[in-house]
């Protein structure tokens, strides 16, 4: 990152807190506040999504490219829609850890230039998916509404 030391520690003590502070005695499982936030139905995942949201601003801020931007955005989405499932997304949470790879992200092309570009290299592929996706609910609906008008 551009900016001193004490920005990056205050991230990585961040990220920590956030991902992998606690660890289930007896095991190698670490989890953080964003499974523990997360069991606060709403309030919780948006909490972690907002400081998950920070981060990605002070890497913005750091000189992060808008293609590392990109797939931290998508890290963080993915994070916040499974996440919001109850029970099942603070589990995904403990495994998931997105602001740790974020973070990876961030010193990989900090530190050894990768990750350089556009977030066209992203953003496209992921557009096309969810048009797809998008497709595939229109389709399902229309077949499900014709069922329904056969059935009556």
């Amino acid at each position: 990152m551009k900016a001193g030391n004490d920005s990056l520690k205050n991230i990585e003590w961040l990220v920590r807190l956030m991902d992998s502070q606690f660890k289930i005695p007896g095991t190698n499982i670490r989890f953080g506040l964003d499974a523990l936030i997360g069991l606060i139905p709403g309030m919780g995942d948006l909490s972690t999504f907002i400081v998950s949201a920070i981060m990605l601003s002070t890497f913005a801020k750091n000189g992060a490219s808008s293609y590392v931007l990109a797939r931290m955005s998508v890290n963080i989405l993915i994070d916040a829609l499974i996440g919001a499932i109850p029970i099942l997304g603070d589990i995904f949470d403990v495994a998931f850890r997105a602001n740790e790879k974020n973070l990876k992200l961030m010193k990989e092309h900090s530190t050894q230039g990768k990750h350089q570009g556009s977030a066209l290299k992203v953003v496209i592929p992921l557009i096309l998916f969810l048009a797809v996706i998008i497709g595939c609910i229109i389709w399902l609906s229309y077949k499900f509404i014709s069922w329904l008008i056969e059935l009556f």
